[in-house]
């Protein structure tokens, strides 16, 4: 597990992958401003992020809902006329994505707000959640684990 610093916290940003997928992210050089969020409930949560806090990077939509990567936060929330912004750069891509069945399924994970605003586009995610989600999909390129089952 990465090393967690004080005050960080923890978030799941949704994207539909063919708005903006994990490739499309990895292919901008791994660095993207995140926007188009219109909720006024998101746009807080996107307020509240500060320098290197740590995003589930979540794919959304009919087929395909499931954790796919983290991204850190690089440059807090900016915007003008009702527009916030913040840019976020790629960590790593999850060793095994982690489906939303899955995480529904998890007793550990019950009462997240994932399950309870489904519809909301950025969730915040407690230490204890962040842990369990990186669990179950082997951490994530990154992390400062060893990727199980590969040889030295």
């Amino acid at each position: 597990m990465a090393t967690i610093g004080i005050g960080r916290q923890y978030w799941l940003l949704k994207t539909e992958p063919g708005e903006w997928s994990w490739d499309d992210q990895a292919a901008n050089g791994g660095v993207t401003n995140w926007d188009g969020v219109k909720n006024k409930q998101a746009q807080k949560h996107m307020k509240s992020m500060k320098l290197d806090d740590l995003c589930f990077f979540y794919h959304s939509g009919p087929s395909s809902r499931r954790v796919v990567g983290v991204v850190s936060v690089i440059r807090e929330w900016y915007g003008e006329n009702g527009e916030v912004s913040v840019d976020v750069k790629e960590v790593g891509m999850m060793r095994r994505t982690v489906d939303l069945k899955e995480m529904k399924r998890d007793d550990r994970l019950k009462g997240w707000g994932l399950f309870r605003q489904p519809r909301l586009s950025v969730v915040p995610v407690s230490e204890s959640v962040w842990e369990r989600v990186c669990d179950l999909g082997g951490g994530f390129d990154g992390d400062g684990r060893e990727s199980e089952g590969l040889d030295d």
